[in-house]
């Protein structure tokens, strides 16, 4: 009987530990993600216009009118921020194949172009990795931490850091599609029926990514020729492809609800990203 006690106790020990170590990660986490979040809305500037006008899209591309004609609503307010909530899984390993459950919640600030991934990547019963992916002022964040208090990875700063994440903005306006539009700042060039580069800069950076569209008008992916890709601590660049399904309208506008992200390396395609948004709510100019 004494060995059953004392294996009560070491299992009730590290049930406690484990707990313990959630309830404080969990709150070191969550005055960071606020610490984040507040510096997004310090930097929050006012929708200018206030008002989608079709005939901003007069003499673009074909497919990009077709695409803003068939997501927005003439008159309809500008989106000026949004909030996301997301499931699915994400591919641990780099080589091979390692999926893991996440959930996530996404705050998105349209101009200055800003955002937050906050994800908790669960990787055993009672233990998951938490992530901040964020772009914000021209700088760029990526921080894990297994408990939310053993860092995995933490970097920041500009370069190409800051540049992948503001094209990680880009890619995904497709969920704010109003950010898309010439009068925020997006430059179109024609590629051909179906397809065309768009071009978006903030401060030093500027980027350029391929877009690519259905008979339909809907966006179905993205390329960037080159991202920056980390390897364990090694940095290489790579191109870079998301795809959208699943169009459902939304408060009035019509976007992907379903999406996948991968690497287009030598040896094949690298999915690493597999996501379904279960929450969307935009926040207007009027």
């Amino acid at each position: 009987m004494t060995w059953l006690i004392w294996l009560f106790l070491i299992v009730a020990a590290l049930a406690l530990i484990f707990v313990g170590l959630n309830v404080v990660g969990a709150m070191r986490w969550t005055g960071a993600t606020q610490a984040i979040l507040a510096r997004l809305e310090a930097k929050r500037l006012p929708a200018s216009p206030e008002r989608y006008d079709p005939r901003e899209i007069e003499g673009l591309p074909a497919p990009v009118q077709r695409y803003f004609s068939t997501v927005l609503t003439p008159g309809q307010s500008i989106v000026t921020a949004a909030t996301l909530e997301h499931t699915g899984s994400f591919n641990l390993s780099p080589t091979g194949e390692q999926w893991k459950p996440f959930t996530s919640r996404q705050r998105v600030i349209v101009q200055r172009p800003g955002f937050l991934w906050d994800a908790r990547i669960a990787m055993a019963p009672g233990v998951a990795v938490r992530v901040h992916d964020s772009y914000s002022d021209g700088q760029g964040l990526l921080h894990a931490a297994v408990f939310g208090l053993f860092s995995m990875a933490n970097i920041q700063g500009g370069g190409e850091l800051a540049r992948g994440e503001l094209m990680r903005f880009f890619a995904e306006a497709a969920w704010y599609p109003t950010a898309f539009l010439p009068s925020q700042g997006v430059r179109w060039a024609a590629v051909d029926e179906h397809s065309a580069n768009a071009t978006l800069t903030d401060g030093a950076l500027s980027l350029t990514l391929l877009f690519r569209f259905d008979d339909a008008g809907h966006m179905t992916s993205m390329l960037a020729q080159s991202r920056g890709r980390m390897v364990g601590k090694e940095v290489s660049s790579a191109p870079w492809e998301g795809t959208w399904s699943n169009h459902q309208r939304v408060e009035g506008m019509t976007v992907p609800l379903t999406g996948e992200v991968a690497w287009l390396l030598p040896e094949g395609r690298k999915t690493y990203w597999r996501g379904t948004v279960t929450s969307l709510n935009f926040e207007w100019s009027l």
